[in-house]
């Protein structure tokens, strides 16, 4: 199907319901856009591709949480608020 044929209307959506469910049963993997009044309002997709998006945005935000903290620790060591992995590792060693 072309991008286009992936936009429809809310009363497709009532009236095709079951098409549509068959359709990603059968290996569809584009979502559909549903519109009302011809402007988008919600998205229909296969919980396949609905649980591999979620999986990609909570990776994205896994690299993000990582980056803020590699930044947090370069700022960190250019302001000299930083200790030697020897001195870390003594200090581990007292407790």
């Amino acid at each position: 199907m072309a991008a286009a044929e992936q936009v429809k209307p809310i009363s497709y959506l009532k009236s095709h319901t079951t098409d549509i469910v068959n359709s990603f049963d059968a290996g569809q993997e584009e979502p559909i856009i549903i519109t009302q009044n011809g402007e988008a309002k919600m998205v229909v997709m296969s919980i396949d591709a609905y649980r591999e998006s979620r999986r990609r945005v909570e990776r994205m935000e896994e690299q993000h949480a990582f980056m803020k903290l590699v930044a947090l620790g370069n700022k960190e060591i250019a302001a000299g608020d930083a200790v030697t992995e020897e001195a870390f590792l003594a200090d581990l060693d007292k407790d």
